[in-house]
């Protein structure tokens, strides 16, 4: 195999793990919560969201 292809197929390889692990790491069960917290915050009226920052 000549140099220049075999660099670019390990570029490529290199390139589709660190895709994979940014996917497996957003995704995992333990960040679940914090991933989707901000969906919810964004449908709360803003009345409720200042009683629970006042709360803190």
């Amino acid at each position: 195999m000549k140099p220049d292809v075999l660099s670019f197929l390990l570029y490529g390889i290199l390139l589709s793990a660190v895709f994979a692990g940014l996917i497996f790491y957003y995704f995992s069960s333990k960040r679940k919560d914090r991933v989707e917290k901000p969906k919810y915050r964004m449908l709360e009226d803003d009345d409720e969201q200042d009683e629970k920052e006042e709360n803190k």
